[in-house]
């Protein structure tokens, strides 16, 4: 915070010195800096409004470089913001700009950030290929902290496609590139990443010891937004060693940091975590609460994995309490956007589904133990 505060002292104190001599370009650039150090203490709404204040002066004067990363940095926010459709139209301005003025550094972080809007909407496909567009531009340029995080993000993808042991080496060599930079929050992140991959591996005190060294970086940087994340997934991991008050603990410290910095998908995601925690702790009604509380969100967001994640649970819950209708409602639902997102779960949906038609047709269907997701 700290260098944050300095730097928006000094902004502001050049801001009326450009305007008054007519330094557009001037103005533009520091109304550009103003609106990122914003977006970095978790602000998006703020920066926004800085950046829609530099993005003419940019035009005015012909700045196609400066227009391009202001270009770039509304669709990181709106992106943040969860508004993904937005954000993929400011990162389609700014890549012909980025690209006319030769600039690979810039173009690669644009390639880089459609990859990660696409990945969030679920299409890992396509976000693979607008990572590997961006991987040989980051080389090529020299900039490995641009190519440690494509590196994480191609690591994530295949996370999210289930194949955590290739996600690992993506990792593996991401890791150390970020601590030859000095990279903190992306250590992090890696961190953080490595152990999420650990824990769907089943190897759940490995994937604490990673937690625990992701955390105090994620505190030291100011990341909240990262914080958030990793005490979810400490979280998680008491849950899945049966330790669901412990979970709860790390869950109610996540969700206020998932809402004072916008991160609505974050904030669907540990909240329906919350629903799983009390689902196993045998309090179906507050589970739903909050699992009502997530769906909205997902939607909000476009978050049609997550979407099918909370639709499943809540046709757990709804199981567990008898009311198979509901149960076979959300249920199909889940299944219909395991479809749209490729989601690896399908079939186990579908098997899930299947068995809820049966027993609320009253066919007789073998026991089952029906996991949360």
């Amino acid at each position: 915070m700290g260098d944050n505060a300095r730097g928006l002292d000094y902004f502001e104190q050049a801001l009326p010195l450009c305007r008054a001599v007519g330094d557009r370009r001037g103005e533009a650039s520091i109304l550009s800096n103003i609106g990122s150090v914003y977006a970095d203490l978790g602000d998006k709404a703020r920066a926004l409004d800085y950046f829609a204040q530099a993005l003419p002066l940019q035009r005015a004067v012909g700045n196609r470089s400066g227009e391009a990363a202001t270009l770039s940095n509304i669709g990181v926010a709106y992106a943040h913001l969860g508004d993904k459709a937005r954000a993929l139209d400011y990162f389609a301005q700014a890549l012909p700009l980025r690209r006319s003025v030769g600039d690979r550094s810039g173009e690669a972080a644009t390639l880089s950030n459609i990859g990660a809007v696409y990945a969030d909407l679920g299409d890992k496909a396509r976000a693979l290929d607008y990572f590997a567009q961006a991987l040989p531009l980051h080389r090529a340029v020299g900039d490995r902290s641009g190519e440690a995080s494509i590196l994480t993000y191609i690591g994530a993808a295949y996370a999210d496609l289930g194949d955590n042991t290739r996600a690992l080496d993506y990792y593996a060599q991401a890791l150390p590139l970020c601590r030859a930079v000095g990279d903190r929050r992306g250590e992090a992140s890696i961190l953080t990443n490595i152990g999420a991959a650990y824990a769907v591996l089943g190897d759940k005190a490995r994937a604490l010891d990673y937690y625990a060294q992701a955390l105090p970086l994620r505190r030291s940087v100011g990341d909240r937004s990262g914080e958030a994340i990793t005490l979810s997934n400490i979280g998680v991991a008491y849950a899945d060693l049966g330790d669901n008050a412990r979970a709860l603990d790390y869950y109610a410290q996540a969700l206020p940091l998932r809402r004072a910095v916008g991160d609505r998908r974050g904030e669907a995601t540990t909240l329906t975590n919350i629903g799983v925690a009390y689902v196993a702790l045998g309090d179906k009604a507050r589970a739903l609460d909050y699992y009502a509380q997530a769906l909205p969100l997902r939607r909000a967001v476009g978050d049609r994995s997550g979407e099918a994640v909370t639709c499943f649970n809540i046709g757990m819950a709804y199981q567990s309490l008898g009311d198979l209708n509901k149960a076979i409602e959300y249920v199909s639902h889940c299944v219909e956007l395991d479809r749209q997102v490729q989601h690896p779960d399908l079939e186990s949906d579908q098997r899930v589904l299947e068995q809820l038609k049966r027993r609320r047709d009253g066919a007789k269907s073998p026991s089952q133990t029906l996991s949360d997701e």
